[in-house]
């Protein structure tokens, strides 16, 4: 049973349109990235799943669960870390989480998820005075309560400096290893790409396209470039390099002398072995990913000359 199952999903305010006819599904146990621009639609599908927003039209399912008649279990089951939250000012860190703790109705010890999050020394202070940062990690903190099934993140890197990035991360890949299955929305592409299993890339209220990091690679023809550096150069070897079923071109390279250039979408490896048993001798290599924001610019370009 998937964790999330969308279908048909659109919404519409006023004259414009946040979501035209939006399917996907999100598997149990996953860590699925949401990626897209600020106002692709990102906010508002979560919102639907939330039963904050009511779609125009189509439905969704949640742990099974459907969000608009049986809403109150699945976020008692879930645990959310929205965009753009203020804390309450007034109340200390320990808190907001002891009042996320009663809300659930669950004994877990508040002082060991600030320290989880990094907090344990601002337990006690007004959350007033806390950073941006500082506020983001409490409300992970408060995501986190209840060992929830289903974790949806947006934007959670918010505020964050690199550090705080990395620690979220880590914590997403924790939770994940726990049987959580993670909803990670955001437009920041290389924290998407450092976590999640598959991706689904959203423009303008529609799924342009869902796959993992590396099966959108392939799609757009965006893999892996190696760099070989060899003892000479021949055509026999160039052409058993571009045999190979993985690899889309092979080409000396221009900008250094006594080296191949390699596209590919499949093991590196076999690339090295090819050159080698066809008699040259691999001095060096290097090699260069397609990242997921090179993937996302030839997805919307697609789309916008369509």
């Amino acid at each position: 049973m998937p964790a999330i199952s969308v279908d048909g999903l659109t919404k519409s305010y006023g004259r414009t349109l946040a979501l035209d006819d939006l399917s996907f599904e999100v598997e149990d146990g996953e860590v699925f990235g949401f990626l897209g621009p600020n106002g692709a639609g990102k906010s508002t599908t979560i919102n639907v799943l939330l039963d904050f927003v009511r779609p125009t039209a189509g439905s969704a399912r949640v742990l099974g669960l459907d969000v608009r008649s049986e809403s109150r279990e699945i976020r008692q089951r879930t645990g959310v870390l929205p965009e753009g939250y203020r804390t309450y000012d007034r109340l200390t860190g320990r808190q907001h989480l002891e009042f996320a703790i009663e809300s659930k109705g669950v004994d877990d010890d508040p002082e060991r998820l600030l320290e989880r999050v990094d907090l344990l020394s601002a337990a006690d202070e007004k959350t007033g005075g806390y950073s941006k940062g500082m506020a983001q990690r409490l409300m992970l903190a408060m995501a986190l309560v209840g060992e929830p099934e289903l974790l949806v993140l947006d934007e959670p890197s918010t505020g964050l400096d690199p550090n705080g990035a990395r620690e979220m991360r880590e914590i997403v890949r924790e939770e994940n290893e726990r049987g959580a299955t993670v909803f990670f929305s955001s437009h920041i592409m290389g924290q998407v790409e450092a976590v999640c299993d598959r991706v689904g890339i959203l423009r303008d209220g529609e799924m342009v396209a869902v796959d993992s990091v590396e099966g959108l690679r392939a799609s757009v023809g965006e893999g892996t470039t190696l760099r070989v550096s060899v003892d000479r150069v021949t055509e026999d070897a160039l052409a058993a390099v571009r045999s190979l079923p993985a690899v889309t071109s092979a080409a000396v390279d221009e900008e250094g002398a006594g080296s191949i250039v390699v596209q590919c979408n499949g093991s590196k490896t076999a690339v090295i072995h090819e050159l080698e048993n066809s008699g040259l001798e691999v001095r060096d290599f290097s090699t260069t990913e397609a990242s997921l924001d090179d993937v996302f610019r030839s997805y919307t370009t697609e789309v916008e000359a369509q």
